[in-house]
């Protein structure tokens, strides 16, 4: 969570008072921060219980630093509740990371990930993209139920379908690499009805 690539030039970065830039990646998520990816990385090698169990387990320590790791036996049993809620099959537990997963099943292990470590800012890059309608529809069924008084969703869109999906309270447009204009979802409507061209 952080682009090396990117060179800071200016000014800050702040949630909950912490200045993000001087932080490294893991204590940002340390600090409730998840960032779904837009293309979701496939990683060879790496089983996604043995995945998932190394996150939940990091999560726990950093609620409670005398915390022991959970063994895989009893991971599996926990988790099988939240596999069968997301409708995700308990062989997807043995196979590499991602690795000939669709789109959608991406997306819903993203969603597991969430449900597992119940962050409370959830930065979505494009989660719409390459899902065929029933997966889309799925995914964002999934999302309302995750959110909650307790969380914040930075949603970051091209498309308007998943606005009419979920409920938001701000919106911001971007163009050239800076917020052109913000308001609600009426926003959302007015764009929807003339374009971006008559924004001031």
């Amino acid at each position: 969570m952080g682009q090396p690539n990117y060179e800071y030039i200016s000014g800050n970065v702040e949630i909950d008072g912490e200045n993000l830039l001087e932080l490294s990646p893991d204590e940002r998520s340390a600090m409730g921060i998840f960032l779904s990816f837009q293309n979701v990385p496939e990683i060879k090698g790496i089983k996604l219980g043995e995945f998932l169990r190394t996150i939940y387990n990091i999560h726990l320590k950093n609620e409670n630093p005398e915390q022991k790791d959970i063994s895989p036996f009893i991971f599996k049993r926990f988790i099988k509740k939240h596999l069968e809620e997301l409708k995700i099959e308990e062989e997807f537990l043995d196979r590499d990371l991602n690795v000939g997963f669709s789109g959608g099943e991406k997306r819903k292990i993203e969603i597991l990930q969430m449900k597992l470590i119940g962050p409370k800012y959830i930065i979505l890059d494009e989660i719409d993209s390459g899902l065929d309608l029933d997966a889309f529809k799925s995914v964002c069924k999934l999302l309302k139920n995750l959110d909650s008084e307790n969380n914040t969703f930075i949603i970051i869109t091209h498309y308007f379908k998943i606005l009419d999906y979920l409920e938001i309270d701000k919106v911001y447009v971007m163009k050239s690499g800076e917020i052109f204009k913000k308001g609600g979802k009426e926003l959302v409507e007015y764009i929807k009805e003339n374009g971006y061209e008559d924004l001031k």
